[in-house]
């Protein structure tokens, strides 16, 4: 029964990697031209990210629009770490080409849409046995790039805990009209009401807000939000930033602006923790929800959440995956991901009455000022919270040995399969626990604290590489242009003595027991491999031309937006 469970998950992830692999083939006719601008009809108006080359000064960068008949919409200066110049301007959609034409730019991206996607979460990831030992975040400081705080948001937590706020958004104040960033800083940091105590509730929150009345807002506030949590780094120790938030993926982590931006934070001594997306039921291109991560948590820098349901019990014995968590790999770099799961259903946490998420479902109030949501967005901000309590304790710990903490840490323990009926339509979900879905494990927050190894070099996620000659897949580095190597051999976090060697990220503990996820081949399921002979359905079934996105070279889901499922 075990092995008929592996093969069908076998012939699902392979049928993945056929369908991210073949996408390529739609990718923009002009290298610098985002695929989603190609074919725009060229006497419609667009708004656009433009990256320019780094000798390109501000007076320069903007006259090369100017000439072309656009005009500036926001100055995002230079990125950090980098001298690369970014702004988002609004143009003629037939002066695209033209503009990419130009050698000071680098690549031309939509100003795209991104949306915003404790009773039980708390002893599921073990953050009440952290408390006890007075770990509750305090002096550290949580960006939350959201929808704002409302004025219950702050007179719930503790006076002066919401240290900063500010809007992205033109003309609209930091309030929160939504509710989502609210029910978001709630989770991390919350301490009102015992019941529903956030992960961290000590922490500073520094409120940014991008997203409008409706959840909606842009790569350019979010970017404009993370170059600020950047500049604020210092004067409020601001140590991890919270994105609850995004869009699909349209291009390599390499070239997005938004992933770019995430890269920045990380960097500058931020740790950044995204949502994976809920978009795990997605079958339009037969993968069964694989392929499915949103950017910018396609970004093999940050820490990717995907979300497990608690089963309404505070044990995380009966725990199982929501069946709408995204799974991996991403699209177009293949990237391992998520990196952890944490409880993302169900969970209540802060909401003022009247706002947005209020208004449209009323049957999730808890009680006055409390509301119930569901997603990888609320999964997200258990994982802030957790770094939070990781850094009060060792504040010298980097972002990337924070992200290996919390990775080798995760518990491992999970079923083979599970599934769910969905109320409301009847449909049968069924998940598997395999690297894609569960990534290193779910978070315990007591291991991470107890835990002294100290990670040297970089943690960016591995990248799965599929080989035809072998009819396999196996897990190899990801190139670090920064360092100058190939994020795989004994100098870095993933060496052999490392998470990934003999001491490995899953080692005896995985979740196939001693047929181990990665093994010293550095091979998915080593010499038990499922991508065998048994996987030829799943082979034929998309290594073709069909792409990710079914018939559409284009994703249109909002991947990010907030889920209530709801899943019993």
């Amino acid at each position: 029964m075990e092995t008929a469970l592996k093969n069908k998950m076998a012939q699902l992830i392979l049928a993945a990697f056929t369908a991210l692999l073949s996408v390529s083939s739609v990718f923009a006719a002009h290298p610098k031209l985002a695929r989603d601008l190609e074919g725009k009809d060229p006497n419609s108006t667009v708004d656009v990210i433009v990256q320019f080359q780094s000798a390109t000064n501000e007076a320069q960068a903007q006259q090369k629009v100017v000439v072309r008949g656009g005009r500036l919409k926001s100055n995002l200066g230079v990125r950090h770490g980098s001298r690369v110049r970014w702004n988002a301007y609004r143009m003629a959609a037939s002066a695209l080409e033209d503009l990419a034409n130009d050698p000071d730019v680098l690549y031309i991206s939509p100003d795209r849409t991104v949306t915003g996607m404790l009773k039980n979460a708390v002893p599921a990831v073990n953050a009440n046995i952290a408390w006890q030992y007075g770990w509750n975040g305090a002096g550290v400081g949580v960006a939350v790039i959201d929808s704002g705080a409302s004025n219950t948001g702050f007179g719930s937590l503790k006076s002066g805990r919401i240290v900063y706020s500010e809007s992205f958004i033109p003309k609209l104040g930091a309030g929160d009209e939504y509710g989502h960033g609210t029910h978001v800083m709630g989770i991390v940091g919350g301490n009102l009401k015992l019941t529903y105590m956030g992960i961290a509730p000590g922490a500073n929150i520094i409120s940014l807000r991008v997203l409008d009345k409706n959840g909606s807002g842009t790569d350019s506030q979010v970017i404009a939000a993370i170059q600020r949590a950047i500049q604020l780094k210092a004067q409020y120790n601001i140590r991890v930033i919270n994105l609850s938030l995004g869009r699909p993926v349209f291009e390599s982590y390499t070239l997005d602006p938004l992933c770019q931006a995430v890269e920045s934070a990380w960097k500058a001594g931020i740790v950044v923790v995204v949502a994976a997306g809920n978009e795990g039921r997605n079958n339009s291109a037969q993968t069964d929800g694989y392929g499915t991560i949103a950017a910018p948590g396609n970004d093999p820098y940050v820490i990717t959440v995907g979300a497990m349901k608690s089963e309404g019990t505070p044990g995380r014995g009966d725990d199982l995956i929501a069946s709408y968590s995204s799974k991996g790999p991403t699209l177009i770099d293949h990237i391992v991901k998520p990196d952890l799961v944490a409880p993302g259903n169900r969970v209540v946490s802060l909401l003022e009455p009247g706002r947005t998420l209020d208004r449209l479902f009323p049957d999730n109030t808890v009680s006055i000022n409390y509301f119930r949501l569901s997603g990888t967005s609320m999964a997200t901000p258990v994982v802030s919270g957790a770094v939070a309590l990781l850094l009060q304790a060792q504040p010298s710990l980097t972002p990337d040995q924070v992200k290996s903490r919390l990775m080798k840490t995760a518990y491992k323990q999970f079923p083979v399969v599970s599934t769910v009926t969905d109320a409301a339509t009847g449909q049968t979900f069924t998940s598997y626990y395999d690297i894609f879905t569960v990534g290193a494990g779910y978070l315990d927050v007591a291991a991470a604290l107890a835990d002294r190894d100290l990670a040297t070099g970089v943690a960016l996620s591995p990248t799965a590489v599929y080989s035809p000659d072998t009819n396999s897949v196996t897990l190899t580095g990801t190139a670090c242009p920064s360092c100058n190597q190939l994020v795989w051999d004994d100098r870095s976090l993933w060496g052999s003595r490392s998470l990934w060697g003999s001491r490995s990220l899953w080692g005896s503990q995985s979740i196939w027991g001693t047929s181990v996820i990665v093994d010293g081949t550095r091979s998915l399921w080593g010499s038990r491999s499922l991508w065998g002979s048994t996987s030829t359905q799943g082979f034929t079934a998309l290594w073709g031309t069909r792409s990710l996105w079914g018939s559409s070279s284009t994703p249109t889901s909002e991947s990010l937006a907030v889920s209530i499922m709801g899943e019993n």
